[in-house]
Parts: structure tokens; sequence; C-alpha cells
């Protein structure tokens, strides 16, 4: 039987694979511009999470969910349709960033209700939190500075 934290890990490690997919992407479509450099920078950072979180799903017994990992990655190459920049500083690239933020704020949000329950789950102790958290934040920030600073090329009429 799943217990509740077991399924809340499995839907992060099914969106941190999503976000690898999609920051390789960005990398590989801006091999010599700031995206491009931004994202390799990020996509390392993310790996690290990943795997961070791969070893809670291995404590707590959830392993992987194949399912949902390969609906993220099925839905990735669903949104290549509508995110396919070909390599320019675009609107795609902008909403790519903005998900990027939103799954980021997600992920902090679950090292924070993963760190308010180590306290009664021994499942989930002797993991530094405060660091994942702050980790986060700052992917947080960075992504968002970069999403917003696109966005005044982006969203404003051209001339």
């Amino acid at each position: 039987m799943t217990d509740s934290v077991q399924t809340y890990v499995n839907d992060h490690l099914a969106g941190a694979a999503h976000a690898i997919s999609l920051l390789g992407r960005l990398q590989s479509k801006h091999p010599s511009d700031r995206i491009g450099s931004f994202a390799s920078k990020l996509l390392a950072e993310v790996k690290s999470d990943y795997e961070t979180l791969q070893g809670i799903a291995i404590r707590i017994g959830a392993g992987s969910s194949a399912l949902k990992e390969t609906v993220s990655r099925l839905s990735e190459k669903i949104g290549r349709f509508k995110l396919d920049d070909r390599g320019a500083i675009s609107f795609e690239t902008f909403e790519c960033l903005e998900f990027m933020v939103l799954g980021i704020h997600g992920k902090k949000a679950l090292w924070q209700a993963l760190a308010a329950c180590s306290g009664s789950d021994p499942r989930l102790q002797n993991i530094n939190y405060d660091a994942l958290i702050g980790r986060a934040e700052q992917q947080e920030a960075a992504v968002e500075s970069l999403r917003i600073d696109i966005a005044k090329t982006v969203l404003l009429p051209s001339n």
C-alpha cells in the first residue's frame, strides 16, 4: 500500500524529470547565448536535487513511478510543439522560464513539507532540508530575474 508521502514524492520525481528534459532542450537550443549557459548551470543543480529526491523515494519505499515519469516525458515532447523557439530568445523561451519558476517554487514547497514531517517520520530524517530550501530559493530568484528580463523583450510590442 502506498502512503501519501510516497505519492507526493513520486509526483515531484515526475515533475523533476520533466524539468531536466526541458532544461536539456534549452541548453541544446541555445548553445552560444546566455539562455544555454544559464540552463546548463541550472540543469546540474536540478539533476542533483532529482538524485536527492530519488534517494528519499528509496528510503520511503516509493521507488520511482515509471508511469508518472513516462507521462512527464510525453508531456514534455508534446510541449516541444509550442516551445520550439528554434534557438531564438522568444515568447516560447519566456514561457519555458515561467514554467521553471513555478516548478522550482513547487520544489521548495516539497522540501518545506518534508522538513515539517521529518520530526515525526524517521524515513525523512537526516536530510539537510535547509540547504535544499535555500538552493531552491536561489534557483527561483535567478530564473525569475531572467524571465522578467526576457519579458521586456518578448511581451512589449515591436516598433
